[in-house]
């Protein structure tokens, strides 16, 4: 039962900091507008919570914005104490997740490989 009490914390806390972001609360200039939460994992005991940013943007811009959103975690926190009527809001830990940026390199790779395999097919053609 525990499991699915922390499921249902982590998918809150999830949409509380996208729209923090997305409505600008959020003051770091490292953290981007475009940014996008992809999971939040909660402990067992509700004490920590992983959070995952991700965006399209080079990689070291993903740990530009999960490092200022580690720094506003405080404010975020007590975002999260005013919305959330728990008894202990849980320590959030940022991480950037590069797989958003990861698939979209490799669509682009295939892409472009399909197209240099059409290419040599129409020059072998001729």
């Amino acid at each position: 039962m525990a499991e699915f009490r922390a499921e249902r914390l982590g998918c809150l806390i999830q949409e509380m900091i996208s729209s923090l972001v997305l409505e600008g609360k959020i003051k770091d200039p490292r953290v981007s507008p475009f940014i996008s939460i992809t999971r939040v994992d909660v402990s067992r005991d509700l004490s920590f919570a992983d959070v995952y940013v991700s965006n399209i943007s080079e990689k070291a811009s993903i740990k530009r914005n999960a490092e200022g959103l580690q720094s506003a975690a405080g404010f975020i926190q007590s975002r999260l104490g005013a919305s959330l009527h728990i008894r202990k809001i849980p320590r959030l830990r940022f991480h950037a997740d590069t797989g958003i940026r990861d698939g979209f390199d490799l669509v682009q790779k295939i892409e472009q490989l399909t197209e240099n395999s059409e290419q040599l097919t129409i020059n072998n053609e001729e």
